[in-house]
């Protein structure tokens, strides 16, 4: 471990070297304080937010990111093109804990920049949020500045896809179809049996029983998260929302006003905690248009209850960006074990914009072909690269959604709870597995070269 600090202390004498340390920590002070001066929110709380923790926690990931992968392969790579590596490999000291003593010196140093970053946006995120309207205070501290949980119904999928081969089967029993055609016909009869679980036709009613932490407290409000489409545009462009909280006979009942609510968007309002004995919340919604209105199984409805202070939550989202840091400078070290610094950067950046636009990517996957596929027709052509191409990056999208299934800017913002078991997860994916995986790379790489040749011949 001695020998890990010393190689730990050399990277950070070398970002003070390069001025990058003092760059670095006034561009993020900067960012701080310099957006909400520049993008003035509108008074709201959710402009508010928008402005002091998204864009903020945003720039301050980018800003660390590029100055990670510029160090990282900076200072292996010059080390070794300025013989400085030499000097430093014949001491008794084995080139895997040079590596790793790069790496651990990095996250000191991402560590350190982001402690005074995050630091800086919650103290003046406090400061500034004093100066909001008084109902926005406590829009503010009831729907961002805590610690939410998330409760929904039960997945119906089991059920759904056991209903669907019931009927399937049924329907092939009167009106037989050839092989060719029975994955359309499957398709079909697997969305109407979803249209059961979705739509709510005129005059009816949706039910969502929920079940909440038996310590979920009743004196708070709850917030009730609601999306839903519709085929048809209503002539006002909005539709009416009636909602009961409660079940009867069981809990008081609440019942709201007419809600103008827009289709295609999210939609957060206040209930009631009436929750029965049994922990379980009852919610109804009553559907008075003149036309039939869906409710997404995924993301149509979710009931959000405080769970926790934000100070903790914002600790637990600082480290999942933390462990991106520590990924990037895993990803720096091992291009720089083997290019010079101007190639290993090139590559690191490539790999980072591959992983921050993999849509195309993802696009291909789902259509099942890099070409000839027609949208409208739902068809697609068979190119003969597709053979390889498809799982290739089919695995390439696993492998980068390792990283970003994680979102704890977003969590932030909209005061979702970041859990103790998503930062576990985010820890032993992204740091290591992943970044387990380019340090083996990194290391197997840089103890098999030849140090003493990587001048060629100048």
């Amino acid at each position: 471990m001695q020998r890990l600090l010393a190689i730990a202390w050399l990277t950070w004498k070398a970002a003070f070297r390069f001025r990058l340390f003092l760059v670095i920590t006034v561009l993020l002070l900067a960012s701080v304080v310099g957006l909400p001066l520049l993008l003035k929110d509108d008074g709201t709380a959710r402009g508010f937010t928008q402005i002091l923790l998204t864009y903020t926690l945003s720039t301050i990931t980018a800003l660390l990111g590029l100055s990670t992968l510029w160090l990282a392969c900076g200072t292996l790579a010059r080390d070794i093109e300025e013989c400085q590596m030499q000097v430093v490999a014949v001491k008794p000291i084995a080139r895997w804990q040079i590596w790793l003593g790069k790496w651990l010196g990095l996250l000191i140093l991402n560590a350190a920049l982001l402690a005074v970053s995050g630091a800086s946006v919650f103290c003046l995120l406090v400061w500034r949020a004093t100066r909001l309207p008084v109902e926005e205070q406590k829009v503010l501290h009831n729907e961002v500045l805590v610690s939410r949980g998330s409760a929904k119904e039960s997945d119906p999928t089991a059920e759904i896809e056991v209903e669907t081969d019931r009927q399937l089967k049924q329907r092939l029993a009167k009106n037989p179809v050839g092989q060719a055609d029975l994955a359309e016909v499957r398709k079909q009869v697997l969305e109407q049996v979803k249209a059961v679980y979705q739509i709510v036709p005129p005059g009816y009613s949706r039910v969502w029983e929920l079940h909440l932490p038996k310590d979920t407290p009743r004196d708070r409000p709850l917030y009730a998260r609601v999306k839903f489409n519709s085929a048809d545009r209503s002539p006002a462009g909005t539709f009416i929302g009636l909602w009961q909280v409660g079940a009867p006979k069981k809990t008081q009942l609440w019942r709201s006003e007419p809600m103008s609510m827009a289709p295609d968007t999210f939609h957060e309002f206040e209930v009631p905690a009436y929750i029965d004995e049994s922990g379980v919340l009852t919610i109804t919604f009553f559907n008075s248009n003149e036309m039939s209105l869906l409710f997404p199984i995924e993301d149509g409805f979710e009931m959000l209850y405080r769970e926790g202070a934000f100070l903790m939550n914002f600790a637990r989202g600082l480290a999942i960006i933390f462990c991106w840091m520590a990924l990037l400078a895993a990803l720096g070290l091992a291009a720089a074990s083997f290019l010079s610094f101007p190639v290993a950067a090139f590559l690191a950046l490539a790999v980072l914009s591959m992983a921050l636009f993999s849509g195309p990517l993802a696009s291909a996957v789902s259509e099942g072909t890099l070409g000839n596929y027609n949208a409208e027709k739902g068809t697609k052509g068979h190119l003969a690269i597709d053979v390889v191409a498809i799982p290739v990056f089919r695995a390439v999208l696993n492998v980068v959604n390792l990283a970003k299934q994680f979102s704890p800017i977003d969590s932030l913002s909209t005061g979702r709870s970041i859990t103790w078991a998503q930062l576990g997860l985010a820890v032993s994916q992204i740091i290591l597995l992943l970044g387990g995986i380019l340090a083996l790379f990194g290391i197997a790489v840089f103890n098999r070269r030849e140090l003493a040749t990587a001048q060629g011949t100048q």
